[in-house]
């Protein structure tokens, strides 16, 4: 995903102008990384980074590589610009069907959002597509049993955390303390750098057009701007005479709240 520090908007299409801008790595998709990563030295299997985007994107891939990911995969195409999150699980999820076809997927885990849209529907969207079990907001997998096909995590709601059982295949989104992304070894590193990167268009993982990009996006942004400018209010120094500011403060708001004042007063009255 570009650089929230870098964002730009493109005026005619108002969406993120991602060529020329630095792809990082969501930092909810590192966590994720890191469980996944973790579950398998646990439990065995393979982990497999997907990411939809541009080929600068690839950057972020072998970051994920270099925490230990077996297997990275870019989904690039032309078709592909300017999806919303429906139209982004879409295509995420026919690239999962297409891996599930050689391989069993048991286990989704993505980033609870993104950190320039900050929806988290791409999860929940890949995970009704594809008829598995999901959890959000899962700061903790208390216990996965594979031979049984159950999964038991602990979500973060308002107010507190709950416990909940589910069945795999499931698709979890990480809060930041599902797990701790550890140093790549130099090993790894170098692997994460040599290693090729499969890139797969619309047509490899059966995508309708009219379902991609913005074709296949409900949502449409009608506008944005850049808020005007304001100054900042009056400022009373209390450091140096508390009176004289005080006095000063009392003056601004009878002559600023004067008129509020007296229309309040007439409603009374």
């Amino acid at each position: 995903m570009p650089d929230t520090a870098q964002v730009k908007i493109d005026p005619d299409t108002n969406t993120l102008v991602r060529t020329g801008v630095e792809s990082i790595c969501n930092p909810y998709d590192v966590v994720a990384v890191a469980a996944a990563v973790q579950l398998v030295g646990k439990h065995g299997g393979k982990v497999t980074v997907i990411s939809m985007g541009p080929s600068q994107a690839e950057a972020a891939l072998r970051e994920c590589l270099a925490q230990g990911a077996q297997e990275a995969v870019l989904l690039s195409d032309r078709s592909f610009a300017g999806a919303d999150t429906l139209a982004t699980s879409y295509v995420l999820s026919q690239a999962i069907r297409k891996i599930a076809a050689n391989e069993p997927v048991d286990l989704i885990i993505c980033g609870k959002q993104a950190i320039d849209g900050d929806t988290a529907q791409t999860g929940p969207g890949i995970a009704a597509r594809l008829g598995y079990d999901h959890f959000t907001y899962v700061s903790q997998i208390f216990e996965v049993k594979p031979d049984e096909k159950t999964i038991i995590v602990i979500r973060e709601v308002e107010g507190g955390r709950v416990t909940v059982t589910g069945y795999l295949p499931a698709l979890l989104t990480a809060e930041l303390d599902l797990a701790v992304p550890r140093y790549a070894s130099l090993p790894e590193f170098i692997r994460s750098l040599r290693q090729g990167i499969k890139t797969w268009q619309a047509a490899d993982i059966g995508v309708e057009p009219e379902r991609a990009g913005l074709k296949g996006s409900p949502t449409w942004v009608k506008e944005i701007f850049t808020p005007p400018v304001r100054k900042g209010g009056p400022v009373f120094d209390f450091s140096r005479d508390g009176e004289k500011a005080v006095d000063e403060f009392v003056d601004q708001f009878v002559v600023h709240e004067a008129g509020r004042i007296a229309a309040i007063l007439s409603v009374k009255a």
